[in-house]
């Protein structure tokens, strides 16, 4: 192994457990992290292993990874009754909390859920489900992409050893 394949496939473990935390933490762009990660780890093997094609399905499947988010998150939203300005002030709602550590990441959303639709005039219960369905989309979504980069983990895996 030479001294290029080995700093390769350091970064590609780094990148690749950085990229897995990113999924779950929204603070990192997760699922590009994660490919960038595996895109070193088959550069470090001259790409012998990994062909275009596997690459093309991994980058293929870091898109639809932001697809899976933002689908979970409107489904949860429009499921509990929630509004446009349900689904924007849950957005504003995630960044606002991201710089308030754990409780903002998680509280962030269904606040801004809830001023959304309070914003338009709905009853505390209307808002508050509209908030708890804000919640949900994010939850189902948020599974959703880590099982993605599960797959993706195990489709670089299986292509590199079988």
């Amino acid at each position: 192994m030479t001294d290029q394949s080995l700093i390769f496939w350091i970064l590609s473990a780094i990148l690749t457990v950085t990229g897995l935390a990113g999924l779950l933490l929204p603070v990192l762009p997760g699922a590009p992290i994660l490919f960038l990660g595996l895109l070193f780890g088959a550069w470090a093997e001259d790409f012998q292993y990994i062909s275009f094609w596997t690459l093309l399905a991994l980058a293929l499947m870091t898109a639809l990874t932001y697809l899976v988010e933002f689908t979970a998150s409107v489904l949860g939203v429009k499921k509990f009754g929630g509004s446009r300005r349900a689904m924007a002030g849950a957005v504003l709602g995630g960044i606002v909390g991201l710089f308030l550590g754990i409780p903002g990441i998680l509280l962030g959303p269904f606040v801004g859920a809830v001023i959304g639709e309070l914003s338009l005039q709905r009853t505390l219960d209307e808002a508050s489900r509209a908030g708890f369905g804000t919640v949900v989309g994010l939850a189902i979504g948020l599974a959703g992409k880590f099982a993605i980069g599960i797959a993706m983990i195990g489709l670089f895996l299986l292509v590199r050893f079988l």
